[in-house]
């Protein structure tokens, strides 16, 4: 799954690579977590544009998004049939700008953060899936989800899924829903190959969304991890009654 990534490349950087009208000028992020505003790369009116939507899709049809569940991640193998995301597959497909995610691998009695990235260091693009809901008052918010595949050999080290990254080459052909549809684009919904990415273990600072800092990305230090690793509670080991204490009859003692 993917349940926090980061934004660091510039944001000229950023529109060059990704072809979009508008110029946002936005400071990097080191640990975006769901229901914040994230950026997204979708087409409008025959044009790639930028926008924020906040991470967490809520379906056109719900009524209250206060008693809907939470819809971060999309899996890839039934995204097409689910109500929540079949017609953002078919109308309102985005990308969403990263330059890498984290992931949380339990070991030792606990959850261990990594951050995961190009092994060429680039900026990738997570496929994303877009909703705008609308409530009673008129009100509009646009929500995105990002869609999962089951992890390639290597990357299932960490976690069994993975967030699926669209390459440059087929950015056409995932953001335009009028000329590809479902089917012409369900083979992009694939891991990365083998090697195609890297890791590394992180601090468990990461673990709150109030930190977001650039040392978040850093590789953790054994300094670091021997503060952050729980130390074992030592059970005192039961008394034994000294044998004068067994012969005492009751003289000298307070009680």
């Amino acid at each position: 799954m993917c349940g926090r990534f980061v934004i660091t490349s510039p944001p000229d950087a950023l529109r060059l690579i990704f072809g979009y009208l508008e110029q946002p000028n936005f400071p990097p992020r080191h640990n975006i977590s769901p229901t914040q505003p994230v950026p997204v790369v979708i087409i409008e009116n025959g044009a790639r544009h930028f926008r924020l939507m906040r991470w967490g899709l809520v379906p056109a049809w719900v009524k209250d998004p206060r008693t809907f569940s939470l819809l971060i991640n999309a899996r890839s193998e039934t995204v097409k049939d689910k109500p929540a995301f079949k017609n953002a597959l078919k109308r309102r497909r985005c990308l969403i700008p990263a330059d890498g995610y984290y992931e949380w691998q339990a070991a030792g009695g606990r959850k261990h953060p990594f951050f995961i990235y190009r092994r060429d260091g680039h900026v990738f693009a997570l496929a994303g899936l877009a909703e705008t809901w609308i409530g009673p008052n008129g009100e509009e918010v646009d929500t995105v989800a990002i869609v999962t595949a089951p992890a390639s050999e290597d990357l299932a080290a960490l976690h069994d899924r993975v967030p699926v990254s669209i390459a440059v080459s087929d950015f056409a052909r995932w953001l335009d829903c009028g000329a590809f549809d479902v089917e012409e684009i369900m083979p992009l919904l694939a891991p990365p190959e083998a090697g195609e990415f890297t890791w590394h273990e992180v601090s468990s600072r990461v673990n709150s969304a109030v930190n977001d800092d650039a040392q978040l990305l850093l590789p953790i230090s054994e300094e670091q991890r021997a503060v952050e690793e729980p130390r074992p509670v030592k059970k005192p080991a039961p008394r034994k009654a000294s044998s004068s204490a067994r012969d005492d009859d009751g003289q000298g003692s307070l009680f």
